[in-house]
């Protein structure tokens, strides 16, 4: 397996996703956003009216095709980028991720886009199941009311008004599912270095973590 491989990892709200797409075309690398990947998933599942609790119904997974390239989700070869980030994806996306088969077959297709170049993958069982052989494992963390507080700025910019105390809890719903879900639930892989990142801007963290690279690198 060649080139370098970070796996970045964390809570809802924890900056991963925004931090590793920055990295990436900071360092020239490819970046890989495992969630997206669930959100395609539970897009395509709502789309053609599956039965969401039934694990059986995502059997469509062997005849579909989920691709994460230049930073853009496809199914099929249609980019359904945009259309993953709603409310009603944010609402059933844990339940999707829960099953035991939905996870191993994106896990395999994530297994599968790792094997060449430098990759940054984000997601929330990146260093603990996906690639635990990674040269850098990351845990980045912040205060609820933080994680909170930039949700909340991103759904604004999108046109949907929440109070941010409703953000909260449903922060502090997505932790609790992700966390104490059977399979490959949330948390830290022993060898992982823990950021919180409440008090940095996202620049700094970029920052920080690159000299981590190049420390590993040396």
């Amino acid at each position: 397996m060649g080139g370098f491989k970070l796996a970045i990892d964390g809570p809802a709200g924890s900056g991963k996703s925004t931090i590793s797409s920055l990295l990436a075309k900071k360092l020239g690398w490819t970046h890989i956003d495992t969630g997206a990947m669930y959100r395609a998933v539970t897009l395509y599942a709502l789309n053609n009216k599956v039965n969401l609790e039934d694990e059986t119904s995502y059997k469509f997974l062997e005849n579909i095709k989920i691709e994460y390239k230049n930073n853009r989700i496809y199914i099929d070869n249609v980019d359904v980028s945009e259309d993953i980030r709603n409310e009603q994806i944010n609402k059933y996306v844990s339940l999707v991720s829960s099953f035991s088969y939905v996870r191993k077959k994106l896990v395999e297709i994530q297994k599968e886009t790792i094997q060449n170049g430098n990759i940054i993958m984000d997601g929330r069982d990146i260093g603990t199941v996906v690639i635990p052989e990674a040269d850098l494992k990351l845990f980045l963390t912040a205060h609820v009311e933080e994680r909170a507080k930039r949700r909340h700025k991103e759904q604004k910019q999108k046109g949907d008004v929440h109070e941010i105390n409703q953000v909260i809890e449903e922060i502090k719903l997505r932790d609790s599912k992700d966390s104490t879900r059977k399979e490959s639930p949330l948390r830290k892989a022993s060898d992982a270095i823990e950021f919180d990142t409440t008090n940095y801007t996202i620049d700094q963290v970029v920052d920080k973590i690159i000299e981590l690279i190049k420390s590993k690198e040396q």
